[in-house]
């Protein structure tokens, strides 16, 4: 098909939205390192992780063999509400920057919660409701997960109990608001509510949180409630295998024009935007059937991929959650406040850190004044005001737009849009007043959190 007949958004229809879930460890030569347990560095069994996930949801954590799973129908009926969402070729940025490239966008922030997020949060919900359960527990960040979650919750009935980084909270009030709106309680985290939250406050004074401190108040809650279970938005394997999705779909939209990508592109910060859009592509390399050149987009101030240790590690600041073996920053370690909340977690999906590792993807991180700078330039010629997270993916969009620029090479570049960020207009604010700073964590800082890492014989 002749390339002015490719319109600006390219839509599935209902009945060519996938049915099943594409699972990438099926394809992995290199499995990811099971989960063990924190006590006797033995490989977590479904019996243990009962205790604090729901059942079906454990099956899908441990599955390495079924490349394909079935999306129940309850959970594609909801999907239908804001699925298939657009892939947008994006014209005006091209002709913006005068680059021969051609750059597209899966576009996930087309429902209420603001993002990709609602993908999981919906199927988590529906297997906890399977289950008979009266609630779930979880973190999160920038309050995209947490809104998804509560959105999920109270569609389907069940209780949800939100902790929210602090710095999150004190930053996005109304990203907290939609929560409650929902009927989730929603506290700032660390909080004094929990063991875990008076330990790590007592430890950090004045702390602004992290993921890693937020997860351990949720487990905490969701183990001493009966009735609830713990959910999370990121890093998990059934997290990834559900976020595939958005790679199924946008795989599904660029055969239809007969569009081959050269390049995908996708922020990182747990890995679920980014392990979701990438899923069959790398599927395919894994296969040999194509190739691919896949870059991950992190935060210089949480430089997990770029500057952290493949080890196992604790996915929590409390150290009560299972040891995962992943590219991590130290599960003490405590970013910077910047505004890029839903990045700002100490490890990497292992399903990704394994890809990165076996050189299957690349990685590179960007300093955040760089990515609002990107953000601004693409909502002033695309028209969508994008979250500071998926900006991270539009900075190195750019950057590699302006390559071929350079070049003369007519790459094809797909990127994640993760989100919106109508919720984000005080780091807006402060990159426009000039009060936004760039932190980048020192090699003697991280030294000394990766030397606390567990030792795993």
């Amino acid at each position: 098909m002749s390339e002015n007949k490719i319109p600006y958004k390219i839509y599935l229809e209902e009945d060519e939205m996938p049915k099943a879930w594409y699972n990438v460890r099926a394809d992995m030569k290199n499995k990811p390192a099971p989960l063990l347990n924190p006590g006797t560095h033995q490989p977590m069994t479904a019996e243990e992780l009962e205790g604090v996930f729901c059942a079906d949801l454990v099956a899908q954590e441990l599955d390495n063999d079924n490349a394909y799973i079935e999306i129940p129908q309850e959970i594609r009926d909801f999907y239908k509400m804001y699925r298939p969402s657009p892939l947008v070729r994006a014209y005006c940025l091209e002709e913006k920057l005068q680059t021969p490239a051609k750059i597209y966008y899966k576009f996930e922030g087309n429902n209420t919660s603001g993002s990709h997020k609602l993908n999981s949060a919906i199927a988590q919900a529906y297997y906890a409701k399977k289950q008979g359960l009266k609630g779930v527990t979880t973190e999160t960040g920038a309050g995209q997960w947490g809104t998804a979650l509560s959105m999920a919750c109270s569609y389907l009935g069940l209780d949800c109990k939100v902790f929210m980084v602090k710095v999150s909270y004190e930053q996005k009030p109304f990203r907290r608001e939609v929560m409650r709106t929902y009927g989730a309680s929603v506290t700032p985290s660390p909080s004094m509510d929990t063991e875990i939250g008076k330990k790590i406050n007592a430890e950090h004074p004045g702390t602004s949180g992290s993921l890693g401190c937020a997860i351990s108040e949720a487990v905490e809650v969701a183990v001493k409630n009966p009735g609830y279970r713990y959910v999370l938005g990121s890093v998990l394997n059934q997290v990834l295998l559900h976020q595939s999705v958005i790679g199924l779909e946008t795989k599904a939209a660029l055969d239809k024009y007969g569009i081959k990508p050269d390049m995908i592109i996708g922020c990182a910060g747990g890995g679920s935007n980014l392990g979701g859009l990438i899923s069959p592509f790398m599927g395919e390399k894994l296969r040999g059937e194509a190739d691919y050149e896949f870059i991950a987009v992190e935060p210089a101030s949480c430089p997990s991929f770029t500057r952290g240790v493949f080890a196992y590690d604790f996915a929590d600041t409390g150290m009560v959650c299972p040891l995962a073996k992943m590219y991590t920053l130290g599960s003490d370690f405590i970013p910077s406040a910047n505004h890029a909340g839903g990045l700002r977690y100490h490890g990497m999906s292992p399903i990704l850190s394994q890809l990165y590792d076996d050189g299957l993807m690349k990685a590179v991180s960007v300093e955040q004044t760089k990515v609002f700078e990107a953000a601004e330039q693409f909502a002033r010629v695309e028209g969508i005001l994008p979250a500071p997270e998926s900006s991270h993916a539009i900075r190195v969009a750019i950057d590699e737009a302006l390559k071929c620029k350079e070049t003369g090479e007519e790459k094809t570049i797909v990127f994640g849009l993760t989100g919106t960020g109508y919720f984000d207009m005080v780091a807006y604010e402060k990159f426009h007043n000039g009060e936004m700073e760039d932190y980048i964590p020192t090699d003697e800082e991280l030294a000394k959190y990766a030397a606390k890492l567990p030792k795993i014989d």
